[in-house]
């Protein structure tokens, strides 16, 4: 009984740390995305710069990453960063003063628009900078990369 119960409280705690989500940015001005951890793998497509990405899988000089579209794929360590960016994956966000529903509207973002993620906020919401410079709060539901 014991012993189930250890594995239990173990395999519990192997899950949550399993389950941490590592977003960063690529920061080459364009990189190649691969099927395999290897220059010589079969090259995908091609994704641009300030693109936030999920590294689910570390190898060597390489991470498979997921896009916001949920595309799985090889990229060369050295060309993602450590910066966060968020894109926005509704067909409007609105960028707003606070981090409230009620709080007024600074500016009103299209989809696939890449914002710099600057601080988490109230549950459900986050503190994000667009190249313009406005600055506002943003609907978790309403961007990728968080």
């Amino acid at each position: 009984m014991w012993r189930q119960a250890i594995a239990a409280f173990a395999l519990s705690s192997a899950a949550g740390t399993a389950l941490a989500l590592d977003y960063r940015s690529v920061e080459a001005p364009v990189a190649i995305l691969y099927d395999s951890p290897s220059q010589k793998g079969k090259k995908l497509y091609l994704i641009r710069a300030q693109t936030p990405v999920e590294v689910v899988v570390r190898v060597e000089g390489w991470f498979k990453v997921r896009d916001a579209e949920g595309s799985m794929a090889w990229i060369e360590a050295r060309n993602v960063g450590e910066r966060r960016m968020l894109v926005v994956t509704a067909p409007r966000a609105e960028l707003r003063e606070a981090d409230r529903a009620e709080a007024p509207v600074v500016a009103t973002l299209d989809k696939w628009v890449l914002v710099d993620f600057v601080e988490p906020a109230a549950p459900g919401w986050a503190k994000v900078r667009h190249r313009d410079g406005a600055t506002g709060y943003v609907r978790s539901t309403q961007v990728w990369g968080l």
